[in-house]
């Protein structure tokens, strides 16, 4: 391929130029005016001087054509899955492969766009189109073909955005009339005071429905809530009560409608963070003692902790007939505490109380109600637990874990971890307790008991043990056979880790999920889930996992530390995922709460249609009523304004080369040039010199 130009690279500004060819213009007029003969030659030779200063040159450049790149993008999103859409696409794409490969001038660039890892981005087609037209001139661009659904989320608002000038045609997959009912989260709470309500606000979205009332099921953790049944369209406000710390999974859920398109979007998920406003604790020291004052500055050192803390100064050995009212710094208010205000506690700590005549059997009757019920117990005892004043011999005997043998442990020892310890997350992993023996401090005081219920998950003297914790109905209850656990608050002998413990303790009186000895917690970091089954058994059943579809799949489990199995898998699905084993449920949401890309699953002509219209390119729909494909045309055409019609579709025929050599000729430089000059200027010369 040759093309022949001629070209101009003047040796003087192209003013100057003009200027020198009006000179002489005029006095080539006025000579002719004058009667001067050979005005004539005189033009001639002003022509070719000025020619001569504008150096023509003859160009002749060869050129390599190229052919013409025709973008077809292919809609993989997630929404494709539904219906006959992906085999649609299939189809349609191999009847424009057969199409497109007749024209000998097309380079065909196809395109795959699926979600990205975090499914909240919806589907981009202009951006992976643009990444892969990057290195390709837009002027040998001559058309795009889009396979998609119509919902995209990434539509330029100017055709001029596209950055070529060729049509863009798209080819919808899907049905007309498609139905579709979903959930929309509006406003959703990411955190929530433990015992507080949270507002979810939601609505019904009921594409191609009736207007009638759906009802929306409400659950938490696995746990049914109300059910609302409000107008599609409306928002509904949902309260919700947060019931721990932790994830909170509330569930909202819609049942399907006749015809539906897909059942993936009839539900949506929220996980609240359940955080404690301000722990209540009391804490009742049965007499004044070295470790008492240990418990209250850890409890006080924390800010999220509101203590009540009394000392009884009575002990019982030294009961007489003084009134109460005349030894105490202020009044016991017993009724208010273990009466009437007893359920507002989070916690009730007991240090060294021993089976004193100050409470009536109804308050002990009072706490053990409390615990049942879903309240924590804590009680570090002293020798006195040993004997019939103890603790055990009251009405707390129902729920006290262990009950003394009568002995008295008075010797050193240092605390180990027993074997449930090693597995429990109360005291696995305590700082020191990997040597043998552990790097704590000793202690000198031990009750030597039986455990009746419950784990025991520290020993101590003669490997008896020395932490035991128990649940009782809804509640916990912490027993610690020492009194000398405030040696290693004090430092003696290197002191130990008593923060940690103490505060894992409270933590899992509490029920914090973290702490849980039995439980089955999932996470989701992108597509990928790790499942964790924390347990004190040896060995531990798979883990059926259930995906948003319904679909089953069981999962190994591998120990990865005592008391700690995992596995982590990829979800190919986005939505809620339930997790079982062992009678255990846990729930995580993959992707985002009301993710972008199911926002809107009916397939439409309409959102493309704007920017296929302002690039001369056409929006129809691969399928009317069936699954079955009708393909139009493909053409080639030269440039037009409108590149579509009713069974056809058009790419631009670009005419693009590329530049492989180049040829220049001068025309007003060389031998030629000035022998012609000077051929001018003599026959003017001669010629009025004749007529002189």
């Amino acid at each position: 391929m040759t093309d022949l130009n001629l070209t101009f690279a003047p040796l003087l500004p192209w003013p100057i130029l003009a200027a020198l060819a009006i000179a002489g213009a005029v006095a080539l007029i006025l000579g002719a005016a004058a009667g001067q003969r050979g005005m004539a030659l005189r033009a001639l030779a002003l022509a070719l001087v000025l020619a001569a200063l504008t150096d023509p040159s003859l160009v002749t450049e060869k050129r390599d054509p190229q052919k013409t790149v025709v973008a077809v993008v292919i809609d993989k999103s997630e929404s494709q899955n539904f219906g006959a859409r992906t085999a649609q696409a299939e189809e349609a794409r191999k009847a424009l492969d057969a199409a497109l490969a007749k024209f000998g001038d097309v380079e065909t660039r196809y395109v795959a766009v699926t979600n990205d890892a975090s499914g909240n981005d919806g589907t981009k087609l202009f951006g992976a189109l643009e990444q892969a037209l990057k290195d390709v001139p837009p002027e040998r661009v001559g058309g795009v073909l889009l396979l998609t659904d119509g919902v995209v989320h990434d539509i330029p608002a100017k055709a001029e955005a596209l950055g070529f000038r060729a049509p863009v045609h798209a080819l919808i997959t899907g049905k007309e009339g498609e139905r579709d009912r979903r959930i929309e989260l509006v406003e959703a709470p990411r955190f929530g005071i433990v015992g507080k309500e949270q507002t979810i606000r939601a609505r019904v979205v009921d594409t191609g429905g009736d207007g009638a009332r759906a009802p929306i099921a409400v659950r938490r953790d696995g746990e049914p809530l109300p059910t609302y049944s409000p107008v599609p369209g409306d928002i509904v406000n949902i309260p919700v009560k947060i019931t721990h710390g932790g994830a909170n999974i509330v569930e909202l859920e819609v049942p399907p409608a006749p015809g539906e398109l897909t059942l993936v979007d009839n539900k949506a998920v929220i996980s609240i963070e359940g955080v404690r406003d301000r722990l209540k604790v009391l804490l009742v020291s049965g007499e004044p003692h070295p470790g008492e004052r240990s418990w209250r500055n850890l409890l006080r050192a924390d800010a999220n902790v509101e203590l009540v803390h009394f000392t009884i100064l009575r002990p019982p050995e030294k009961l007489d007939v003084t009134p109460a009212s005349e030894l105490s710094l202020i009044a016991f208010p017993t009724a208010d505490l273990f009466g009437r205000k007893i359920n507002e506690f989070d916690l009730i700590i007991f240090d060294r109380y021993s089976n004193q005549t100050l409470l009536p059997s109804q308050y002990f009757l009072n706490i053990e109600r409390y615990v049942e019920n879903g309240g924590a117990f804590l009680a570090a005892v002293g020798p006195d637990y040993a004997t019939l004043r103890g603790l055990y011999y009251s009405p707390l005997e129902n729920i006290l874990p262990a009950r003394p043998d009568g002995s008295l442990f008075e010797q050193p020892f240092k605390a180990r971890i027993s074997k449930d310890g090693e597995k429990h997350p109360v005291t696995r992993g305590l700082p020191g307790a990997k040597s043998d023996p552990p790097q704590w401090g000793e202690w000198f005081r031990q009750v030597d008991a039986d455990v009746l219920k419950g784990n025991s998950i520290l020993s101590g003297a003669r490997d008896k043990p020395l932490l035991v914790l128990s649940h009782e109905g809804k509640g916990r209850v912490a027993l610690l056979l020492t009194d000398q656990i405030w040696l290693w608050a004090r430092g003696f002998d290197g002191g130990g880790p008593n923060a940690d413990l103490t505060r894992r303790l409270a933590h899992w009186l509490m029920k914090e999920p973290d702490l849980e000895e039995e439980a089955l917690r999932a996470e989701a970091r992108g597509r990928e889930v790790t499942i964790e089954r924390q347990t004190l058994k040896d060995e531990t059943a798979p883990v059926t996992a259930t995906s948003p579809s319904g679909a089953h799949q069981e999962i190994a489990l591998k120990n990865s530390e005592p008391g700690l199995w995992r596995a982590r898998f990829d979800a190919t699905e986005m939505g809620l995922w339930r997790f079982e084993s062992d009678g255990l449920t846990a729930l995580v949401n993959v992707g985002p709460a009301n993710p972008r890309e199911f926002r809107e699953v009916a397939s439409t002509t309409e959102k493309l249609a704007p920017l296929a219209e302002a690039t001369g390119g056409t929006v129809r729909r691969l399928s009317k009523n069936s699954d079955a494909v009708t393909m139009p045309r493909v053409v080639e055409m030269r440039d037009a304004s409108r590149y579509g019609g009713a069974d056809w579709i058009g790419v631009r025929q670009t005419g693009a080369s590329t530049l492989v050599g180049v040829d220049v000729a001068p025309l007003g430089l060389g031998l030629w040039a000035m022998i012609a000059l000077l051929s001018v200027v003599v026959a003017a010369w001669a010629w009025e010199g004749r007529r002189s």
